[in-house]
């Protein structure tokens, strides 16, 4: 994976747990060319986006050599990990967060923890890949070609682009065994405020619908899932809309 004879050093995490399949066979798949040490969270962290917990305080627990958890978001582990002295023996060369058991496709990348834990990397200089796959996909595949993916993010990416590589990888239900290198799609998700009342009559409700659809744009990795072909989405940290720059000026003007 690096053509130093010193291996590679991986922070793993996720949004589903430290002791969950998808993140146990990537870290089996990453260890044979890199030393990899897993920070994720105690219990399922879908959703929760970029959150970090500053308002409580957090507990790492050591579950066995090399694996962590922390009772708290994705980019808490994430932050965690890179700060706490017990954790990791230097820098980390690469965070991968997956795989997640479940897609991340088009503007998921905004609620996703998994996304979320690969960028708490890349913001701080770290390359980054986020890995989602289908409950239905080879899982071993997967990560076996992510694990492809990492070796030559860290041997080439310098050479190619100046900036922090920060990738989001999904495998659709019927995996072709294709890669394509995509954008973001747009998915419409059903969106219901389910209301209900507990025994003692108080009001409580659940958040979204789980239906979900989406249009076809070619290019897009919604598209890509649609042809049961692997999506790449190279993501950038900087989110300004140059192009809008001269009409935000109009408005203070």
């Amino acid at each position: 994976m690096n053509p130093s004879a010193e291996r590679p050093l991986i922070l793993l995490a996720n949004d589903d747990g430290q002791a969950r399949r998808g993140i146990r066979t990537m870290r089996e798949v990453l260890s044979k060319d890199a030393d990899v040490v897993i920070v994720a969270p105690e219990v399922e962290q879908s959703a929760a986006s970029h959150a970090l917990s500053l308002h409580r305080p957090l507990r790492l627990r050591r579950v066995e050599d090399g694996v962590f958890a922390v009772d708290g978001t994705p980019a808490d582990c994430v932050y965690a990990a890179l700060h706490h002295p017990r954790v990791l023996p230097r820098k980390p060369d690469l965070v991968v967060s997956g795989l997640n058991h479940g897609l991340n496709l088009g503007q998921d990348v905004f609620y996703s923890g998994t996304v979320a834990a690969a960028r708490e990397g890349a913001l701080r200089g770290i390359p980054a890949i986020a890995a989602s796959a289908a409950r239905e996909v080879d899982r071993l595949a997967a990560c076996q070609l992510v694990a492809r993916l990492a070796a030559r993010l860290l041997e080439r990416w310098s050479s190619l682009s100046p900036r922090t590589p920060l990738l989001n990888v999904n495998f659709p239900p019927k995996w072709t065994g294709e890669v394509s290198v995509t954008r973001i799609g747009s998915r419409n998700y059903e969106e219901l405020l389910d209301i209900r009342r507990d025994p003692r009559g108080r009001e409580y409700f659940w958040l979204g619908g789980s239906g979900v659809t989406h249009a076809p744009e070619a290019g897009t990795d919604t598209d890509a899932h649609d042809a049961g072909v692997a999506s790449v989405t190279p993501l950038v940290l900087d989110l300004t809309a140059y192009d809008d720059r001269a009409a935000a000026s109009a408005l203070i003007a």
